[in-house]
């Protein structure tokens, strides 16, 4: 009598047995990073606590729902032909659970632990800071002080083109130019929502007496679409840069340009010390508090100041080369492990799937699209006229058509380009900030 147990016996074709070494390989299959029996039994239990109407509103829970949703909707995206290349993972990850929640196919309990979890914590911050403290922290000092002063150049003259032909093609349409010029241009590239639709549609308020709620509802949708035009052009740059590699740096800005780690030093392993990394955390947490303050004290953006002050830091040779290599760590784990789950919960708790759906109009459509392509292809010829990477610099320009912090993330996330995340900063927030104050001017001057 064989003493083999069924389950060890050797399965049949690979002469293995099933425990464990074939459970090993089942467990190295993943949905984004989560394991495939790890999945199942978290969409098992998600679905059992919300059966017996006692899903917990705790961090634990709120992670397994947002890592499940999150990587689920990239995963489709990431399977269907051609749109998969164009950033389908990312649009996919931040509209389909704006979509559900609007027709009421994720249960309401479900909808408002992501939503009370996404606002209370606001850990969007936390991402933008460990990606920027990161990205900053692996760059060459030199490149990167010349990568900030020349990266205003193809965003100054992006923007111009963009309010010009932006404009002219929505008159064109029969939009009228005031119109087009400040309610559909001016929102594109005015930072976002917190920082550009809300503070724009206050001003936009104020100067022509009207309801603040409803100048907010016309422009919301306008930065959405633009935002999601910017997801789309940017994975056709990434796929453009694939076939024509010397239109890229991969993330770097420049010819010539590299990161200070060596090559050895950039794969996250034993040689890490997890001190290191949670240090590293640590300094990112710190850094955005340092920006918050001066948000309190001064009113200036808290993202824009911990970049500035991470910038300063690095080029004070404040950094050890072990908390650059922890922080480099840092940076991709939230890269990895977090993009997806967090452009999940920005679809639930902050895109409404019917303000998108309102803008859908062909003539609102064209000139977006016109405003956004041209704020991109000025980037992509300019840049290559200064000598840098032209995919790179229409990357960075379509940042700032992005939805703030979270359209920087999905615009970074379907061209592959997150380290360029310090750049999307700049031009999203002090983009953002000189377009809606010049914008603000003009309306009271001419309006």
């Amino acid at each position: 009598m064989s003493n083999v147990s069924p389950i060890n016996k050797p399965q049949a074709g690979t002469g293995e047995p099933f425990w464990p070494n074939a459970w090993w390989k089942l467990m190295e299959l993943r949905i984004g990073v989560v394991p495939v029996p790890v999945f199942i039994v978290l969409l098992a239990l998600i679905a059992g606590f919300v059966y017996l109407n006692a899903l917990p509103a705790e961090i634990n829970v709120s992670i397994a729902i947002l890592a499940v949703g999150g990587f689920a909707c990239a995963e489709v995206g990431k399977r269907i032909p051609v749109i998969k290349n164009i950033g389908a993972a990312a649009i996919f990850a931040t509209f389909i659970p704006s979509a559900l929640v609007f027709y009421k196919v994720l249960p309401d309990v479900v909808v408002k632990n992501v939503t009370d979890f996404t606002k209370s914590t606001n850990f969007l911050y936390l991402f933008i800071a460990a990606i920027i403290v990161g990205s900053i922290m692996s760059m060459d000092r030199g490149v990167l002080v010349k990568g900030f002063l020349k990266i205003f150049v193809p965003l100054a003259a992006g923007s111009v083109v963009a309010a010009i032909v932006g404009t002219l093609v929505g008159t064109l349409l029969g939009l009228g130019a005031q119109h087009t010029f400040f309610f559909i241009v001016v929102p594109i590239m005015a930072g976002g929502v917190g920082e550009g639709a809300i503070p724009l549609s206050m001003g936009y308020a104020d100067i022509l007496h009207q309801k603040q709620g409803d100048l907010f509802a016309e422009v919301l949708p306008i930065v959405m679409l633009g935002s999601l035009t910017a997801i789309l052009a940017s994975g056709a740059l990434n796929a453009l840069g694939k076939k024509y590699p010397h239109l890229t740096g991969e993330g770097r800005l420049q010819a010539g340009e590299h990161d200070e780690m060596e090559a050895s030093e950039e794969e996250v392993g034993q040689h890490v010390d997890v001190t290191h990394i949670a240090a590293a955390a640590l300094t990112a947490i710190t850094l955005y508090m340092i920006g918050l303050m001066a948000y309190k004290l001064f009113g200036f953006p808290a993202p824009v100041t911990m970049l500035f002050v991470a910038v300063a830091a690095k080029l004070a040779h404040m950094i050890s080369p072990q908390l650059r290599q922890g922080a480099y760590a840092v940076y991709k784990f939230f890269s990895v492990g977090v993009t997806y789950p967090l452009l999940f919960a920005v679809g639930v708790a902050m895109t409404p799937w019917d303000k998108l759906m309102a803008a859908f109009h062909i003539a609102n459509l064209i000139t977006i699209v016109a405003t956004v392509l041209s704020l991109m292809a000025t980037g992509y010829y300019v840049g290559r006229w200064i000598k840098m990477y032209p995919i790179e610099t229409a990357i960075v320009n379509a940042c700032h058509s992005g939805q703030g912090g979270t359209g920087d993330i999905a615009i970074l996330t379907a061209s592959n380009r997150m380290v360029l995340m310090p750049f999307a900063q700049i031009a999203t927030r002090i983009g953002g900030a000189i377009t809606v104050t010049l914008a603000l001017i003009a309306l009271k001057q001419f309006g």
